[in-house]
């Protein structure tokens, strides 16, 4: 009997974050939002900064990706990050204000490398933002 689940793996520079089951996952790449299910063909993509969402039977669980590269081959995905947050794990006050903050501060940024620094710190804390946003309405 064929296997019906993806085994998603997501490894941050200092630990397993994540092993588990799950029959869909959509990924924030570099080029847009692309959905995974079983059978996928094997495909390697970076990852932008952004939600990835997992769907486990009828649930779906968020989670804030900070770059890397998705590795998708039999069924396995295997996605290597900087930093990852389950929306669970965030507040979401805490995460709107930081974001309201970034995107003032973007904003405000004059000259090259301050808007560089800021739009890193604004898609950072975007990214944590619809993560929790979307856990609430998913």
């Amino acid at each position: 009997m064929r296997n019906m689940t993806l085994q998603v793996r997501i490894l941050t520079p200092d630990k397993l974050f994540q092993d588990a089951s799950a029959d869909e996952i959509i990924l924030p790449t570099n080029s847009g939002q692309m959905g995974v299910l079983t059978d996928h063909a094997p495909l390697m993509t970076g990852l932008d900064v952004g939600v990835m969402l997992m769907r486990q039977q009828r649930e779906w669980k968020s989670f804030a990706l900070i770059g890397g590269f998705a590795y998708i081959k039999q069924n396995q995905v295997t996605i290597l990050v900087n930093e990852a947050e389950d929306a669970t794990s965030i507040d979401a006050t805490e995460a709107e204000q930081a974001y309201e903050k970034a995107l003032r501060t973007y904003e405000d940024a004059s000259g090259k490398k301050q808007k560089v620094d800021a739009n890193i710190v604004l898609k950072r804390a975007r990214a944590r933002f619809q993560a929790v946003k979307a856990s609430a309405t998913v």
